[in-house]
């Protein structure tokens, strides 16, 4: 999955391609690279970012996903809110990818039960400019899947079927570097390898975030976010060999490299493949994979 913010101000490449013409041509970039999936997003999700309003990003978002989706590039919608997720789904976005697992919007359930669209549900505790007063836990990893249980049970009674859900355990949201490092430690038990799992597809999403800037520190401070790409990479095949259901990276070629060698050395698969989708607005998208009910 290749991130594209259409946004001036998310934390690694914000401005950068807030005119459509810039981020639809990044966009095709990703997609060449290998890219399966474009997450475009018109809202800054970085610790301490402020909301902007429905319009501006639906606003922002939706020239892009309708440019890429006649050129037949699959897209999801980074978005918590169901205007927004509802105008892109009808641009031509096939997923919705929703960082507060629909807690922040009480109607996105439906808008996705109704296109029949995958969703993926993120760990979410509150929005940027106060999630870090959010980071307690008992245990962050037992902790993390009690929460996405109950929010995967809240879309199943609300309608979405359980084979188009995802699950994201939000590195970075809410949570402590420690907290990110034992989540990713736990991605086995996460996938199913070691034990049941926790029943659906997960999405890894670590790609140069502070956590690894302050791993990478040096005297000067932490590692700036252009400066962490390597350690991505690297996270990226240790996801895939955990059984990852994709990575949502900045730059595709070295994380797709990273995907393919990890897959050949360890023979391990996700439990559900990233298969290309087609854009198709004019009804729902295709199945993530065939069966796949929670565990």
């Amino acid at each position: 999955m290749g991130v594209v913010n259409v946004t001036p101000d998310s934390f690694s490449d914000g401005g950068r391609f807030l005119d459509p013409a810039a981020a639809v041509e990044r966009s095709r970039r990703l997609a060449e690279q290998g890219a399966d999936l474009l997450d475009i997003g018109g809202e800054s999700t970085r610790p301490g970012a402020h909301r902007v309003s429905a319009q501006e990003e639906t606003d922002r978002v939706v020239p892009v996903i309708a440019a890429l989706s006649r050129d037949g590039i699959a897209c999801s919608v980074d978005t918590t809110r169901a205007a927004v997720a509802a105008q892109a789904l009808a641009a031509g976005a096939v997923v919705v990818n929703d960082v507060s697992g629909g807690l922040a919007d009480p109607e996105m359930a439906a808008v996705v039960a109704d296109a029949g669209v995958p969703w993926i549900l993120m760990h979410w505790r509150g929005h940027s400019a106060g999630m870090d007063d959010l980071a307690r836990y008992d245990d962050v990893v037992d902790d993390v899947h009690a929460e996405l249980d109950a929010r995967v049970d809240a879309a199943i009674s609300a309608g979405v079927a359980a084979d188009r859900l995802v699950l994201d355990p939000g590195l970075g949201f809410a949570k402590t570097a420690d907290h990110n490092w034992a989540l990713l430690r736990a991605l086995p038990r996460m996938t199913g390898q070691h034990g049941p799992g926790w029943g659906l597809p997960i999405l890894v999403g670590a790609s140069r975030k502070r956590f690894l800037g302050a791993l990478l520190a040096d005297e000067s401070g932490p590692r700036p976010p252009e400066g962490r790409e390597d350690a991505t990479t690297v996270l990226s095949g240790l996801a895939a060999a955990a059984g990852a259901w994709a990575v949502r990276v900045h730059e595709a070629r070295p994380s797709r490299d990273a995907v393919l060698v990890a897959h050949h050395a360890t023979g391990v698969r996700p439990t559900r493949s990233l298969a290309r989708w087609r854009p198709r607005p004019a009804g729902p998208a295709e199945p993530i994979d065939q069966g796949g009910r929670r565990g």
